[in-house]
């Protein structure tokens, strides 16, 4: 079986990512991909598996889509990488333009970097070092929110708060001030999102009115935390939080790496609060799924902090070796240009809309609670006793079984331990989104027997 030998040879040298290397030998075997199209991937046996979560949430508009792949194409012929250290490209300053105006107002100014968690630290670095550099060098460290994940790198894992990928490094990072999460998923039974994200603030600011002259950041997923459990909360946090952090002179780092991109309905997160941040992190989608690429989009002032004579030393020497490929910013730019001509938001409001009104017979399953939905992202949690929001003991993994039993029906479906998401692509039909929940109910149904 063509399958079975790909699988042998990988066991034998590589080593996955996320993953106890263990689970392939008996739990669950890998599935090796020959080929992708659309919303389709293809193992080497011809079965086929519905990608419902955009391989790890960058996939917006397909597998193998013919625009990304022409544009790619002809880039490829005229520059594959440059150093972009004294070098610059048409690709990159194209997209920067474009990024500029399609951001909240007043980020002005990008820099670029390889994945989302290089991003992060590119936006935690860039906000300390702004301080050093206009005198307040107390201001050192970084409020987080519970539950929150901002990638694997040391910096990022800092402020992130899931610990089951935080706990075993906790000797090599910094220390972070943690504020309570705004997410609905706890607030009292009648209380609003809007209600308890106000409640919860006023937690966030007493931390600022303690320890603002030290803080130099905050940062958050707007609206929702993903990795941390797919938990929304209500926009208004994000206009408290933009009010206090002028107050306090903190600055607002918004990661929207996971929901930027048309994810959460509109183009950007903060768009929703209407608030812009101090630094606005993109990756994953930016490149419509092709090539690994990050950017920070930030203020002018803050650049201008950097901005003076080679011997003040104030310059952000933070570098890697890929950024700003061109290639990757051609991808960038397809992608855009897709979002232009083809109205993909609104597009996205009619599949929204869909997949909310097929997500209404889970409200009826007996071990499923805490259905949610922003835009493009809908979540439920697997709960022992949905009336009392207990949960299944983790060490059961009946998301593995909702994973296993999802792909032998033509569906990948990777849950957050027992919150089973859906985070698919744009280009999702609604026959494929009727596919999609149908499998899921199935495999959620199996799961909790």
């Amino acid at each position: 079986m063509p399958n079975q030998s790909i699988i042998q040879r990988d066991l034998a040298v590589l080593w996955h990512p996320c993953t106890q290397m263990k689970d392939h030998e008996a739990l669950f075997p890998l599935i090796p991909i020959k080929r992708g199209e659309g919303v389709w991937l293809e193992d080497f046996a011809g079965n086929r598996y519905l990608d419902a979560i955009s391989s790890w949430w960058v996939n917006l508009f397909g597998h193998a889509n013919s625009r990304i792949n022409a544009a790619l194409r002809n880039q490829l012929e005229q520059l594959e990488h440059v150093i972009l250290a004294g070098f610059t490209h048409e690709p990159i300053l194209h997209l920067s333009e474009r990024l500029v105006e399609l951001t909240p107002p007043e980020l002005t100014r990008c820099f670029y970097a390889d994945n989302g968690s290089s991003c992060v630290e590119v936006a935690l670095k860039m906000s300390f070092h702004f301080w050093q550099n206009t005198g307040q060098a107390r201001k050192t460290k970084f409020i987080t929110l519970q539950d929150s994940y901002h990638g694997e790198t040391l910096g990022a894992l800092a402020v992130g708060d899931v610990a089951l990928y935080k706990k075993t490094y906790a000797p090599l990072l910094m220390q972070t001030f943690v504020a309570p999460s705004p997410a609905s998923c706890y607030a009292e039974k009648g209380e609003s999102p809007a209600e308890f994200a106000r409640r919860q603030f006023a937690q966030l600011e007493q931390l600022l009115r303690e320890h603002s002259s030290e803080v130099a950041a905050i940062i958050v997923e707007p609206l929702v935390q993903c990795a941390g459990g797919m938990r929304m909360y209500d926009p208004i946090y994000l206009k408290l939080l933009r009010a206090a952090c002028d107050r306090y002179q903190v600055h607002f780092i918004a990661d929207e790496i996971a929901v930027g991109m048309g994810r959460t309905g509109k183009m950007f997160a903060c768009e929703h609060a209407e608030v812009t941040p101090d630094f606005l992190c993109l990756s994953k989608g930016l490149t419509g799924g092709y090539l690994p690429l990050s950017v920070v989009v930030t203020r002018e002032p803050i650049y201008q902090a950097f901005y003076d004579d080679y011997t003040k030393l104030t310059a952000f020497l933070h570098s890697h070796s890929y950024t700003g490929n061109p290639l990757a910013c051609r991808a960038a730019l397809a992608t855009l240009d897709i979002f232009a001509q083809d109205n993909i938001l609104v597009h996205n409001q009619s599949l929204a809309q869909q997949m909310g009104q097929l997500m209404q017979r889970f409200h009826d399953h007996p071990h499923l609670g805490k259905i949610r939905q922003q835009g493009m992202i809908v979540a439920l949690d697997m709960l022992k006793n949905p009336a009392t929001d207990e949960p299944y003991p983790w060490q059961e993994r009946r998301g593995l079984a909702v994973y296993r039993y999802a792909l032998q029906r033509g569906v990948l479906l990777r849950p957050l331990g027992n919150v089973v998401y859906f985070m698919p692509p744009y280009i999702i039909t609604p026959q494929q989104i009727e596919l999609m929940v149908n499998v899921a109910y199935a495999a959620v149904d199996h799961a909790t027997r």
